[in-house]
């Protein structure tokens, strides 16, 4: 009841007061009461209790009163380190040499020293706490202590201002009235305030232009003393066309005298001092300098020339700078346009002398082509003339051989059958050389199987060998590669021939090697070796190490023709030798892309009992020596031979006899034009398909492509008995 009676949230002083109260009444109620005395004694027992509850209510009110003296105290206490504090801080922001603001998350201004803006009198006293940010940065903006950037508005600067302000951190200078300067910094509060620091730097900045003023003047002097030694004239006009700058060498080529170089004078009144002296050269014209002197575009560098008096002669480069301005450079090129003129004369005369001796290398050229052309036909007439006798020479001694009985003779009949084949070995060389110098060699590149040229280079070669004593091994190879068939066994032959013969004792090997995408076919053999400074000159026509090897042994052509046969099909050759050891010649063949070629056919051999008796053959062939040797030599083996001039011949006497021949042999050249194969295809058209053989000193390969179109065998000449026969042998069969 008593506890509805007072409020805990009044003073204990006035809960006190309400308690004092209280008790008075109860006790003054008591007393005035006239109820019975239980009544009373229990009225009395009731004050006693509310006194006892009303001292341990005032105890504890005096309690709370005591704690809370306490806080105040406590609270006065930390309002005056607070106002310390905030005086501590005043004065010390008031010590600092920079203006100091700080502007709370809300950007407004919390507090700022009084170097703070005192540069912006007009403003300074509204720099207040609660200053709005931005319209502070307005209030900058508009004084008129602000000093603007050329050509920058207050609005530009303001909204600037504000857009640093979203940055964490900003540091920027600003010019002030009367040339002095602030360095403003800005920084961002862990809580999204904002601290600013003016700083004062207009001595620093005075000092800096004093540095810069004084650079720039030593600088001046270096540029001017640069001028002045430069060999070239040098004027420099600013943005306004104004003379700002020039070097004495100017006015010594421009002839102007020192005193007319005025500094500011214009570029029309230096080009007034001149004009007149002056011619400009190369197709400019006046107009075209003065357009771009005045022009206020950016200015390509324009470059021309210019005359002075007789023969001098200016060079003129004028270029534009950053700052509008331009520079005009002036060379003295005279001696370099009288050397242009000199150098045009000599170059006349040289172009008069170079057409005569045009003139004279062309009267040279169509010598030497017309000595080639006959060099040309003179190969030609060799190809067929020198071996058509040679071939009537060896198939007359060869059937002398077999008729002769008294072996005196036939041994003398059998050296002179050496005699000619070492002819034609000689005359075929030099026919060869001759081709391949000319440049008349036809190539033709096909898959080619080692292993089966490499077996018949062993069977012609290795009995050669056995009779000097020699081992004579050739590694099989199972490669394909892609080169002229033909060239190819000459080139191998060549080698392994002057191993054989040069190699006194030991062996003669030849293998094979594989590379990637290519073999390397190497001849080594245990012969003397080559000297180091012998190893060129093998190669050279003639030219044999052992001076003492007869004619019978070659003439010094078998290298030299494999070196050009080589360098023809593009096949490297390479020679390793040393001297006493032996010598090892390798060359270097592409593998073929194509599949294997087919093996040769294989016939029966010469002298393996086939019968030619009753059998026809008709041999055609115009000249009368060379036939009448094959006819003793086609007789000679059993054939019945008609031999015929030309194809109508032959054809004439098939009709007479009426008969079809058994085989055909026509010479490729014979008389008025007409050709073999033509013989042999009409010989064909009248009587079924005839075996063929085609006899030619032309080793071209588009005669052997005609001879396989054809179906033809081809045998060139010197005609080798042996491959004679085989054909024979093999055709009928």
């Amino acid at each position: 009841m008593v506890h509805e009676l007072i409020d805990p949230r009044d003073p204990p002083e006035r809960q006190n007061q309400k308690l004092l109260k209280i008790v008075e009444t109860l006790m003054r109620r008591a007393e005035q009461s006239s109820e019975a005395s239980g009544e009373a004694y229990a009225q009395f027992q009731r004050a006693v209790m509310l006194e006892e509850e009303v001292r341990l209510r005032t105890r504890e009110l005096e309690h709370a009163l005591d704690l809370l003296n306490d806080s105040n105290a406590r609270l006065a206490q930390a309002n005056a380190e607070t106002e310390a504090a905030r005086a501590n801080l005043a004065n010390a922001i008031e010590t600092v040499q920079e203006g100091f603001a700080l502007f709370d998350a809300q950007d407004a201004l919390v507090m700022c020293n009084t170097r703070f803006g005192k540069h912006l009198a007009d403003i300074y006293h509204l720099l207040r706490p609660g200053l709005q940010f931005a319209d502070y940065v307005n209030l900058v903006a508009t004084s008129a202590h602000l000093a603007l950037p050329e050509g920058e508005t207050a609005a530009g600067w303001e909204a600037y201002r504000l857009a640093r302000h979203k940055d964490d951190h900003a540091v920027f200078n600003v010019m002030m009235a009367g040339s002095s300067w602030l360095q403003v910094s800005e920084h961002r509060t862990p809580d999204g305030g904002t601290v600013i620091l003016q700083t004062d730097i207009t001595d620093m900045m005075r000092l800096e232009r004093q540095e810069r003023d004084r650079l720039l003047d030593d600088q001046s002097r270096v540029i001017k003393a640069t001028l002045e030694h430069l060999d070239q004239g040098v004027c420099i006009f600013d943005a306004r066309n104004r003379l700002v700058g020039w070097n004495r060498r100017a006015g010594v080529l421009l002839s102007v005298p020192a005193g007319r170089f005025q500094l500011g004078m214009s570029f029309a009144s230096l080009y007034r001092h001149v004009e007149d002296s002056l011619r400009i050269l190369g197709g400019a014209r006046p107009e075209q300098v003065s357009d771009w002197v005045a022009s206020t575009a950016k200015r390509a560098p324009l470059s021309f020339e210019i005359g002075l008096g007789r023969d001098r002669v200016l060079a003129v480069f004028a270029q534009q700078m950053p700052d509008k301005g331009f520079v005009i450079s002036f060379t003295d090129v005279t001696a370099e346009r009288d050397a242009v003129r000199t150098i045009s004369q000599v170059n006349e005369t040289l172009e008069q002398r170079v057409a005569e001796r045009t003139l004279e290398l062309e009267d040279a050229l169509s010598e030497a082509e017309r000595a080639n052309a006959s060099k040309s036909r003179f190969v030609a007439a060799a190809s067929h003339d020198l071996l058509q006798p040679l071939s009537a020479a060896k198939l007359y001694v060869g059937s002398l051989e077999n008729d002769l009985r008294d072996s005196g003779l036939r041994d003398r009949a059998g050296k002179a059958g050496n005699a000619l084949v070492a002819v034609e070995r000689i005359l075929g060389a030099l026919l060869d050389i001759s081709k391949l110098d000319s440049g008349l060699a036809a190539i033709d590149l096909t898959p080619i199987s080692l292993g089966a040229l490499l077996d018949q280079l062993k069977d012609e070669l290795e009995p050669v060998a056995r009779l000097k004593g020699l081992d004579f091994r050739v590694v099989h190879s199972g490669a394909v590669v892609e080169s002229d068939a033909a060239y190819l066994r000459r080139i191998l032959q060549n080698l392994a021939s002057n191993a054989v013969r040069y190699t006194a004792s030991g062996k003669v090997l030849i293998g094979v090697r594989r590379r990637r995408g290519h073999v390397l076919l190497e001849v080594r053999d245990t012969g003397p070796g080559i000297a180091p400074e012998h190893q060129d000159s093998v190669f050279q026509e003639f030219h044999r190490l052992n001076a003492k090897a007869s004619p019978a042994d070659g003439m010094g052509l078998g290298l030299a023709i494999v070196e050009r046969a080589c360098r023809l099909l593009k096949h490297p050759l390479n020679l390793a030798s040393e001297v006493g050891r032996g010598t090892c010649f390798s060359v270097e063949l592409p593998l073929s892309t194509a599949a294997q070629p087919p093996a040769p056919l294989s016939g029966p051999r010469p002298g393996t009992g086939v019968s030619f008796e009753h059998r026809i053959a008709v041999l055609i062939e115009n000249d009368a020596d060379l036939r009448a040797a094959l006819e003793i030599t086609l007789d000679s083996w059993g054939l019945n031979v008609l031999p015929c001039a030309g194809c109508a011949e032959a054809q004439a006497l098939l009709e007479e006899i009426d008969i079809a021949p058994d085989v055909i042999i026509a010479d490729y050249q014979l008389d008025d034009g007409a050709l073999g194969t033509d013989a042999i295809a009409a010989l064909r058209d009248r009587h079924g398909p005839v075996p063929a053989c085609l006899v030619t000193a032309n080793r071209s390969p588009d005669l052997a492509a005609a001879c396989a179109g054809l179906n033809a065998a081809l045998l060139h000449k010197p005609i080798d008995t042996c491959e004679l026969r085989s054909f024979l042998e093999r055709a009928l069969t």
